[in-house]
């Protein structure tokens, strides 16, 4: 039976030529059932500010999808090097809560190629099963930079003005490190300042997804059981920082940012909303 595979040795084969060409990505697929670990669920929740002891966070099953999609990515004849390519956005759609116990059979799947301003963007499509139904869904968009191969996309994710809810966050140096002990994701550029500038950064950067996870936690108490929550990746977050969260209600949903401290540059801008 197929198990979540480590994140390291498939960061590891990154470095390893492609042999994929520049055409699509191949159509795969990979499956497996897992059950969330109680213990660290606990980590997760505490990692990124989410209240313990309730149902799984939306955005906890994803620390079982990520590491199928990068074997996808990983695979000699996948086009694009895993180097470089930038999260541009995730959205997951939870159809209910999910009780951190149960077993859940994910399906990752490569999905279409998308044009874009800064190169070639791709998604990677993700769902889990309860068995009778799909019970949580999650597409993650990627670019490879190149030549233009499209326009810029419409801005479909509205701005937080006259926020109702507000916080600062102080995020010290261990940030990425304390995400990647209890995702698996040690991507260099999220560890160390060192191991960041060898690969660009002028120091290390905290996860996408700890971001999101982040702010989802800051909207607990008002998250709908079921729901869809949407997110940008706008620029990154070196660390250490200090952010500020802002979240707005708008209709049934809040629409919410992550900025900087002096609301200069915008790292993430979301949405979410009732799952209907």
């Amino acid at each position: 039976m197929r198990t979540v595979p480590a994140l390291v040795p498939l960061y590891a084969r990154a470095v390893l030529p492609k042999s994929g060409g520049d055409g699509p990505p191949p159509r795969r697929e990979l499956v497996v059932t897992a059950r969330a670990d109680a213990v660290r669920v606990r980590r997760y929740a505490e990692v990124c500010g989410f209240p313990t002891g309730g149902p799984l966070p939306p955005t906890y099953p994803h620390l079982v999808a990520f590491p199928l999609a990068m074997e996808l990515m990983a695979a000699r004849d996948f086009p694009y090097p895993l180097l470089g390519l930038v999260h541009l956005a995730n959205e997951v759609e939870c159809a209910r809560p999910l009780a951190p116990g149960e077993a859940l059979t994910y399906r990752v799947r490569t999905g279409d190629r998308v044009g874009h301003p800064r190169g070639t963007a791709f998604r990677m499509l993700a769902e889990a099963s309860d068995g009778s139904n799909v019970v949580w869904r999650s597409t993650s968009t990627y670019l490879r930079r190149g030549r233009p191969t499209g326009e810029a996309p419409g801005d479909a994710l509205p701005d937080v003005e006259r926020p109702d809810r507000t916080e600062s966050w102080r995020l010290p140096a261990s940030t990425g490190r304390a995400y990647a002990a209890v995702s698996g994701d040690r991507n260099p550029i999220h560890l160390y300042p060192l191991t960041a500038r060898l690969l660009g950064f002028p120091r290390a950067l905290a996860h996408g997804m700890w971001t999101k996870a982040r702010a989802l936690a800051a909207l607990a108490d008002v998250l709908p059981d079921a729901c869809r929550v949407t997110v940008d990746f706008r620029s990154p977050v070196l660390l250490p920082t200090r952010a500020r969260f802002s979240a707005v209600a708008r209709g049934d949903g809040h629409a919410f940012a992550v900025r900087s401290a002096d609301g200069t540059r915008e790292h993430l801008r979301g949405r979410v909303s009732p799952l209907r």
